[in-house]
């Protein structure tokens, strides 16, 4: 039978040779592209209470192809060493003595220095936080615009930064910081106009608060709240403390929030182990956790709250607590969740920042 095919044998033989030779050889233009990541981390202390934390470059390796992108601060307060108190017993976390906290600005500047010791393909996967400023002080919002002027190109919002928070507030050296205090003001104002995203702490109500009070921080807020539509917010932990327990119908409350327009740019994260024990601490928790968040996809952020990991699996520890939760949300509320309304955030303010620092920052 005659071949059908009409190229001459040369051309027959050469075309042999070569997908022989292509079949031999390593696949690699046919190898699977990189596995897309699993989450984005709106809140992440790359240093711990003395200032002490994971290499960025280690932090790298530690978020491997798990996790794509993520807001890097450190954490505002220094823990004292008082030896009157402590002796030569170093204490590394508020807990573990009566000395005071002070605010530690020199941590936005290395945050900035550690950001920029990366590739430009590196910084691509983090968006640097303004942490180091006193929420009692007029001037703070000075100091924001400061680290700005220092760092162009760097920073895309402020905090975490903290008002009212168990065990903490109470420890700080100085004035007390509250919600009614006029430099707050000034701070949001600055953050609207720049396009800083703002994380903010602040506990609903009182550690062990009387079963049935009204929730003693929660007005005072949703009044905070209110004054600043032009900022995006981001209220951490939903509220929720260590020992400040979701307050009752805590998802109503936020529910009443979340569909008010008068709070359309609030968010919520759902960061750290001791919000995730409340979540998941009883199936129906759980399921009334998951129908907010699927009735509101585009509000909530996840958020490991980690300071300073030592490995991949300390790292991801609240992701993986959050199990029963992913499994109860849709597929579209869960990428949302865990990345979708991250970058949505973040471009947005990358852009902002960007533009407000090219006009005002000669």
């Amino acid at each position: 039978m005659k071949n059908s095919w009409t190229l001459p044998k040369p051309t027959l033989f050469a075309t042999w040779i070569f997908v022989s030779l292509l079949m031999s050889m390593p696949l690699a233009s046919q190898e699977k592209s990189p596995t897309e990541p699993e989450i984005d981390d709106v809140h992440f202390h790359l240093t711990n209470y003395i200032q002490e934390g994971t290499d960025i470059h280690d932090f790298l390796k530690i978020m491997g192809s798990k996790v794509g992108r993520v807001a890097l601060f450190g954490i505002p307060l220094q823990q004292q060493w008082s030896y009157r108190s402590d002796a030569d017993r170093a204490p590394t976390y508020y807990l573990n003595t009566d000395a005071p906290l002070y605010y530690y600005s020199f941590t936005d500047a290395w945050i900035a220095m550690s950001y920029r010791s990366l590739t430009k393909q590196e910084q691509s996967r983090f968006d640097p936080m303004i942490t180091g400023f006193n929420p009692t002080d007029m001037y703070a919002a000075d100091h924001i615009r400061r680290v700005l002027q220092t760092f162009p190109g760097v920073f895309s919002g402020i905090g975490e930064f903290t008002i009212h928070k168990e065990f903490v507030s109470a420890k700080i050296a100085g004035e007390v910081a509250t919600l009614q205090d006029p430099a707050l003001d000034r701070i949001l104002d600055f953050a609207g106009e720049v396009g800083l995203v703002a994380l903010i702490h602040n506990d609903m109500d009182v550690p062990f608060a009387k079963e049935g009070s009204e929730p003693a921080y929660l007005d005072q807020m949703k009044a905070v709240l209110k004054r600043h539509p032009n900022t995006t917010i981001i209220w951490a932990h939903t509220g929720l403390g260590r020992v400040v327990r979701p307050i009752k119908h805590h998802a109503a409350t936020i529910a009443a929030i979340l569909q008010d327009p008068a709070f359309s740019h609030v968010n919520f994260d759902i960061s750290w182990d001791e919000v995730a024990k409340y979540i998941v601490s009883s199936p129906e928790a759980t399921k009334i956790t998951a129908d907010l968040i699927n009735q509101y996809p585009d509000r909530f952020l996840f958020g490991t709250d980690e300071v300073a990991p030592a490995n991949q699996q300390a790292y991801l520890k609240v992701y993986y607590m959050y199990s029963p939760l992913w499994a109860l949300l849709d597929k579209q509320t869960s990428a949302k969740v865990r990345r979708g309304n991250y970058e949505r955030i973040f471009d947005a303010a990358r852009q902002k920042v960007r533009a407000w620092e090219a006009e005002h920052l000669k």
